[in-house]
């Protein structure tokens, strides 16, 4: 069997944890620890995060969607597939390094999405994108962290409490949808989103039998 090689390392935002870039022949895995937070030959669940988000916003006119993470991609990749030339597809990623890993060691799988037109990567905090301005985002994706239980870094937390579901709601569109990715259910996290005025749908992701898709409307 081909040995795992570590190609890189990155601290995450806190400084408390490594995150370590490893590959093995054409496969990549990106680790925390013992837990692997991605590997490149298992993406279904992020690819659905993406379809099923755009297909609640199809039909608008130059959509504008903001994605939290960049990860390995999938999730954007499937958006781009799904989207038109006119949408915009801003790409929030935290830690600069991931970006770098993207378009180095990565750049095989990404297969030259970050330069497609529609596409803008900031490298920055999620929610101070999500802050910035009312009404300004068709589509919010989340796949940070592991979910509404995250365990990279603890300031990610925020985005899924109560006053971070409520500056997503006003972040939005009127109709505009927020989609979040998690490894597993959550029941305290669909309460929250119902409580902050979502209408809200859960799916079951493509990868792993507990991995979770919610698709909250915003319906305002």
């Amino acid at each position: 069997m081909i040995p795992w090689v570590q190609l890189a390392s990155a601290r995450t935002p806190d400084g408390a944890e490594e995150l370590r870039l490893k590959r093995r022949g054409a496969e990549f895995s990106i680790m925390l620890g013992a837990n692997e937070l991605m590997n490149s030959r298992l993406s279904g669940s992020e690819e659905a995060l993406a379809k099923l988000s755009c297909e609640r916003i199809a039909g608008r006119k130059q959509p504008n969607i903001l994605i939290g993470g960049l990860g390995m991609g999938f999730t954007l990749r499937a958006a781009l597939a799904a989207l038109d030339g006119n949408a915009a597809v801003t790409v929030a990623e935290l830690v600069p390094e991931v970006v770098a890993w993207a378009r180095g060691p990565m750049s095989g799988i990404f297969a030259g999405c970050l330069d497609d037109p529609r596409v803008t990567i900031r490298e920055a905090d999620v929610g101070q994108l999500i802050r910035a301005e009312a009404a300004a985002w068709d589509a919010i994706l989340l796949d940070v962290d592991n979910g509404p239980e995250g365990i990279v870094y603890k300031g990610n937390d925020s985005l899924y409490s109560a006053a971070g579901l409520a500056g997503a709601r006003a972040a939005l569109k009127p109709g505009g949808v927020l989609a979040v990715w998690s490894q597993g259910p959550d029941s305290g996290f669909t309460r929250r989103l119902k409580q902050a005025g979502f209408i809200v749908e859960r799916a079951r992701g493509k990868r792993g039998a507990r991995h979770v898709i919610w698709i909250a409307a915003n319906g305002r």
